[in-house]
């Protein structure tokens, strides 16, 4: 699954996202790319699980791929 994260400003974006990613699944494989503000999310979850862990984290997100 993919999302796009509208207010990544870089630093330390990359590791507050994968804990909140990983809060909602332990084993969630997560990958980050700030220049895109893009988050692939490898995860048996649906992405919408996902949604409350991104907004927690104080991230403005939309999936972009199921």
């Amino acid at each position: 699954m993919k999302f796009e994260v509208k207010n990544m400003t870089g630093g330390d974006d990359s590791r507050v996202i994968a804990r909140a990613i990983r809060t909602v699944d332990p084993d969630a494989k997560v990958n980050v790319n700030e220049s895109t503000h893009a988050v692939k999310v490898n995860s048996w979850l649906l992405a919408e699980e996902f949604l409350i862990a991104f907004e927690e984290a104080g991230y403005d997100v939309r999936i972009t791929e199921g």
